[in-house]
């Protein structure tokens, strides 16, 4: 599995626990290992500008998730995956805003981007939050992909 990294956010961040905990969350998914998944991270500025191009959003988001291709997703050993390898998507991260929550969450900021990266991989399975039921799956799916990955001793 491939997953690059680009931080162009100006921020200090630990790059290895970000891609440690999306190879995680692929793994654990199921994620065909030659998909090929995309992480950047951008300052509150241009978040805001994707956040408003994309999502119709005012100001600067947390994560922005862009699947590009859903037949990444090994459903099963029945199912065949195929030799191609496919791009996933691409998870946009702010570690300004990510630092704000984790302070008002009380935790780190390398949490916060652990938590936020997770929540992007889901996306990019096409996870969603917008009615409760999905909600309360998506957020225990990424608590139980966020508690396995530290178990793990990989944070």
């Amino acid at each position: 599995m491939s997953i690059e990294i680009a931080n162009e956010s100006g921020a200090e961040v630990d790059s290895d626990a970000i891609q440690s905990v999306a190879r995680h969350a692929l793994d654990e998914m199921g994620v065909n290992p030659l998909a090929e998944l995309s992480v950047l991270l951008v300052d509150a500025e241009y978040m805001a500008e994707l956040n408003h191009r994309w999502m119709d959003g005012d100001g600067p988001t947390d994560v922005l998730a862009f699947p590009m291709d859903e037949s990444s997703v090994d459903h099963g050993p029945g199912e065949a995956t195929g030799g191609e390898p496919s791009l996933l998507g691409d998870i946009v991260l702010c570690p300004e805003v990510a630092a704000k929550q984790a302070a008002a969450a009380g935790h780190s900021a390398a949490d916060e981007l652990a938590l936020l990266t997770v929540h992007g991989v889901l996306h990019l399975l096409g996870y969603d939050h917008a009615e409760p039921d999905e909600e309360r799956e998506m957020f225990g799916l990424q608590g139980r992909l966020l508690s396995s990955w530290r178990g793990a001793g990989k944070s």
